[in-house]
């Protein structure tokens, strides 16, 4: 097999699984919002995480004899900020605000994955990424005050909350690409959520959920989305993504989130939820920013 075969192959598979996970991530929106009528944003967050690693731990557990020990740090750390925290501020979030306007915030991910592996781990970036990344934050800045001013009964200071994610996610992205390469994806998956296993757990007991909870109409609708976008949303998608990073670049791979409020503004709009023509040129606006970003990236 000749190395042009090879290099094909590999853009095929890069492309296939951004746009696979543009379809799994934007449809997670709509199901976090479907599951908050029945459970709690703290209930949400711990849940995912839970029945997530419940769903990779009995996968892949022998996955572990993979990992290294100076790998576990980085594991750690990967989890915490790429996936622990994120599960509750998105939970918060789309209680506060629409899950088409988080989505939308949440493509200013490519953005901070640049600056961050410009600044930290070496990342070389060129003038039209820092003019992308400028107009990326101008459009940020626009779809907030555009969507105070379409919902003014909603708290648009819920909007940081995804912003805080995408950093979680930037350099998550960084740390994987640096330091986990060369560690299967779906290793990574399963050593990230031993780490985040207890954590989650104990979330749940402390807010007394065992004791609490109720089965009814509304919770086990609300179980049911969160048993979805736990497995897929969040395992089967955690595996697809540490691969997408592994055959790519931090910034390609971050790029997923312009393609995911696409999905997740559909699915609003089909769940009732009011999109101005001043939110849309705010999201065209932040998605031209990281076109520029990527556009002279090397994938």
């Amino acid at each position: 097999m000749s190395f042009f075969t090879l290099r094909m192959g590999k853009l095929n598979y890069k492309w296939l699984y951004l746009l696979t996970l543009s379809l799994v991530w934007g449809s997670s929106f709509i199901l976090m919002k479907k599951a908050l009528l029945g459970v709690s944003p703290v209930q949400l967050g711990a849940l995912r995480v839970l029945i997530t690693a419940i769903f990779l731990i009995l996968l892949g557990f022998k996955r572990v004899l993979k990992i290294r020990k100076e790998q576990w740090k980085w594991l750690l750390l990967s989890a915490s900020i790429g996936t622990f925290f994120p599960s509750f501020l998105y939970a918060f979030a789309i209680k506060g605000i629409d899950s088409s306007i988080a989505s939308i915030l949440n493509s200013v991910t490519p953005f901070n994955a640049l600056w961050i592996g410009v600044l930290f781990f070496g990342v070389v970036f060129q003038r039209k990424q820092l003019l992308g990344i400028l107009i990326g934050l101008l459009g940020t800045i626009m779809l907030i005050m555009a969507g105070a001013e379409l919902n003014p009964h909603q708290n648009y200071w819920y909007a940081l909350l995804p912003i805080v994610s995408s950093l979680g996610y930037a350099l998550n992205v960084n740390i994987i690409k640096a330091h986990l390469q060369d560690l299967d994806a779906f290793s990574i998956a399963v050593g990230s959520f031993i780490w985040i296993t207890i954590p989650a757990l104990l979330v749940l007991v402390f807010t007394d959920f065992f004791s609490s909870f109720t089965l009814n109409e509304k919770t086990e609708s609300a179980l049911l989305y969160i048993t979805i976008l736990s497995v897929v949303g969040t395992g089967v998608a955690k595996i697809l993504f540490n691969r997408l990073i592994q055959i790519s670049t931090p910034v390609f791979s971050s790029s997923v989130t312009y393609l995911i409020p696409i999905v997740a503004v559909i699915w609003g709009v089909i769940d009732g939820e009011k999109l101005s023509f001043n939110q849309l040129i705010a999201a065209v606006i932040i998605l031209f920013g990281v076109y520029l970003v990527n556009k002279k990236a090397k994938v």
